[in-house]
């Protein structure tokens, strides 16, 4: 059971639209093909009404209204009254299932409790919803009043109840434990159902599925990105893989390929953004960073695990960035359908590894302009080096440089006030060159791209068009600041002249 829409709503600052709830519901049950979905609670709002009432609406066009399930409470007959306004025929009827919840929020005795939940149960059959019993904090009862929990457990045996719902509250189990509380209770109660409700607060959610998987669980609950309370819920998209890469003789029917389009979605509606080093769908899971490893994949596949990017729809890549080898880069370049020869490949390598020392990744998208400035290199001798500059763009203040040029051995500087930063730099460099009687060109074009779909800290390549008594001709830089890209275009442009 999928529990995003209810459970994965507790995550704090998270509150889906009625819109989203039925597109994700649609998607849930539609395309990833879990088994039931967990959707609001009852009572909460006319909002979360209006959500359950569309969603239940699209159910019983296509069949599903037995999969659709809402959190309700033993409340005298309110949350019935919700659910009938709902159109939802599932109930999970939230109860203590432990003497301290019991004994400390509801201030009842067990037999009190026991005689609220069947009256519950008896009136949600007279207006034909089915009853799947929580028993909330399942697993300090485990710990530490097991013989309530087995009382509880008897009173439910007797009760037309589907299933019952053993979830780890407050996160506290070990695998250890959640293997040997499940494992009492199915051998102790082998005619009855029994779902496992983990959470993450140990990070120990996936571990956990697995153990109550081996101690004869029913059923699971998992959230879409380990979406829920505190550290959130056990994660779909990890617990699937685990299922069926370690657990053969389990057989789910979650299809893998689209865990990764709905997880990316819940992320896109709740704004909560998926860590990268996520298992399974995190954007860098997929991306081999040191060049060894990209080697290795080419050398049958050395660096493959069990969990190749197809399964789920996704793409293996090869990070470039100063740990960059010449094998990344291999492989960038034949997704771009580019080739170079083996000393080009050199410089190009030689040129990553330098714009990964300043930027935290060069992105595949930008390997076109790094081609284009390390050949463009080849094309003169350099003779003019800009040794060093200042830029200043103070509020109040015109932008300044001051700027040490290099011509022929000699070491010139010069300063100068402009427009702009890039402008300052110029009016510094025609001083220098009107200092040696020398003649700049004319700047008659200047352009700067960045790769498409890239971020702020994208490289930048600046494109300068100079004319020349009757010519003109190109130079470009490139670099992750834009200014920094046009002096690195001025200092080819003065070695080309």
């Amino acid at each position: 059971m999928d529990t995003t829409l209810r459970d994965g709503e507790q995550t704090s600052g998270v509150s889906f639209s009625a819109s989203e709830k039925l597109t994700l519901a649609k998607l849930l049950l539609d395309e990833l093909n879990v088994d039931r979905i967990e959707v609001a609670s009852a009572r909460v709002s006319e909002g979360e009404l209006s959500a359950v009432q569309q969603i239940t609406e699209w159910a019983n066009t296509k069949g599903y209204i037995n999969r659709v399930e809402v959190l309700t409470f033993v409340d005298g007959g309110v949350s019935i009254d919700w659910m009938k306004k709902s159109g939802a025929k599932v109930q999970n009827l939230l109860t203590k299932g432990s003497m301290n919840h019991l004994t400390h929020q509801l201030k009842k005795t067990p037999q009190q409790h026991f005689s609220e939940i069947e009256k519950t149960i008896a009136e949600a059959a007279k207006e034909g919803i089915s009853t799947n019993v929580y028993l909330e904090d399942w697993s300090n009862g485990m710990r530490n009043s097991k013989e309530y929990v087995f009382q509880f457990i008897d009173f439910l045996s007797t009760q037309p109840v589907k299933r019952v719902l053993l979830p780890d509250t407050l996160g506290i189990l070990t695998y250890t434990e959640t293997n040997k509380f499940i494992s009492e209770i199915v051998q102790g109660y082998p005619k009855m159902h029994f779902d496992f409700h983990g959470h993450n607060d140990y990070d120990l959610s996936v571990s956990n599925v697995m153990e109550a998987i081996k101690a004869g669980c029913h059923g699971l609950h998992l959230t879409v990105n380990g979406m829920g309370e505190r550290a959130g819920n056990a994660p779909m998209a990890s617990a699937i893989a685990v299922i069926n890469d370690f657990m053969p003789e389990i057989e789910v029917a979650v299809n893998e390929s689209s865990l990764y389009k709905v997880s990316k979605l819940v992320s896109a509606f709740t704004g909560f953004g998926i860590p990268a080093n996520k298992p399974i769908v995190g954007d860098n899971v997929f991306t081999q960073t040191a060049g060894i490893h990209a080697d290795g994949d080419s050398k049958k596949n050395l660096y493959f695990n069990d969990l190749m990017p197809e399964r789920f729809g996704r793409k293996r890549k090869y990070a470039l960035g100063k740990t960059s080898g010449k094998a990344n880069i291999q492989k960038n370049l034949q997704e771009l359908g580019l080739t170079l020869n083996d000393d080009e490949l050199r410089k190009v390598t030689a040129r990553i590894i330098e714009l990964g020392d300043k930027k935290e990744k060069v992105t595949k998208e930008d390997l076109p302009y790094i081609i284009s400035d390390v050949l463009d290199s080849d094309t003169y001798q350099q003779k003019v080096f800009v040794k060093s500059y200042v830029l200043t763009h103070s509020k109040g203040l015109k932008p300044s440089t001051t700027l040490a040029l290099e011509i022929n051995g000699e070491l010139i500087e010069e300063h100068a006030q402009g427009d702009g930063q890039y402008d300052a730099f110029m009016n510094a460099l025609r001083k220098v060159y009107k200092s040696k009687k020398l003649e700049l060109p004319t700047l008659v074009d200047y352009a700067v791209r960045i790769p498409p779909g890239s971020n702020s800290d994208a490289l930048c390549e600046t494109i300068i068009t100079w004319k020349r008594g009757d010519k003109e001709f190109i130079s470009r830089g490139l670099d992750s600041d834009q200014t920094v890209s046009a002096i690195k275009a001025t200092e080819k442009m003065l070695n080309i002249i």
